[in-house]
């Protein structure tokens, strides 16, 4: 089971649409799939066909009274399985202020989460993935502790490129609590190339990261923009488009990545 977070500490960068869609790209090669959502707008849950407010269990109950992961997985209309979130996982920092280890309340989470698979009768996952929320707050920290790898969304801007090497400087910083924390790769999102601007960020890019960027550009695609207001992935909401497409060959090299790691 890997363990991935998708994390940028830059909002508007199609964070939650990559968690998303990847996710289902994943469960549509016949990968069993776990999609957690750390960030209290619940986008990722209201992105996957569920309502967020009427969950019996979400994130809130795992973090902050101890429900076990197993108890809160909920089955999405788009066929893949979900912990969601709501407006209860805001102000968590001030919750668990003080508490000791409250960075590790995910990683503890996640260890009972692989006990329970070990005892349970169906097919272990073969991914998780986190969505986080875009600022560096005690959520996304639980996630970068408990993670394996981070995926990080990247809108061709320079704005951004200022967003992406904070970020970097913070998982090196917390290398120290997770020794397996690194940047699993870096993904160009709402990619436009006609734009001599975003050409000129990717190039840059790919300078700097070399092998760990992902060759799919997620381009701006209306369909991608139009799946979250239906309840659906894009791959449920129009398969045929430029988006779907580029999220199933992201998944292509998310695979091609495991594979390669196990070997």
């Amino acid at each position: 089971m890997e363990i991935i977070a998708i994390a940028n500490q830059k909002g508007g960068v199609g964070k939650t649409t990559t968690a998303v869609n990847l996710t289902a790209s994943l469960a549509a090669r016949k990968k069993r799939v776990l999609l957690i959502d750390l960030d209290p707008q619940g986008n990722a849950t209201t992105g996957t066909g569920l309502d967020k407010n009427s969950l019996e269990q979400t994130m809130a109950d795992v973090l902050l009274d101890g429900v076990p992961l197993m108890n809160a997985i909920h089955q999405s209309p788009a066929g893949f399985d979900v912990i969601g979130a709501n407006r209860e996982l805001a102000g968590m920092d001030i919750t668990l202020m003080g508490q000791a280890n409250s960075h590790e309340l995910m990683k503890n989470a996640m260890a009972a989460l692989i006990d329970d698979q070990a005892t349970s009768k169906k097919k272990p996952y073969d991914f998780v993935i986190m969505d986080c929320a875009p600022s560096l707050n005690l959520l996304t920290i639980n996630a970068l502790v408990a993670t394996d790898g981070v995926i990080i969304p990247m809108q061709c801007e320079y704005y951004a490129l200022e967003g992406l090497a904070d970020l970097s400087q913070t998982i090196d910083r917390l290398t120290e609590l997770n020794p397996k924390l690194h940047i699993r790769g870096v993904v160009r999102t709402l990619f436009d190339a006609r734009n001599t601007l975003a050409n000129d960020v990717s190039d840059e890019l790919e300078a700097h990261f070399g092998d760990i960027m992902y060759k799919t550009h997620i381009p701006r695609n209306i369909r991608l923009a139009e799946a979250p207001a239906h309840g659906m992935p894009v791959l449920a909401f129009e398969k045929r488009s430029k988006g779907a497409k580029a999220y199933q060959k992201l998944a292509g090299e998310v695979i091609k990545q495991s594979l390669q790691n196990n070997v």
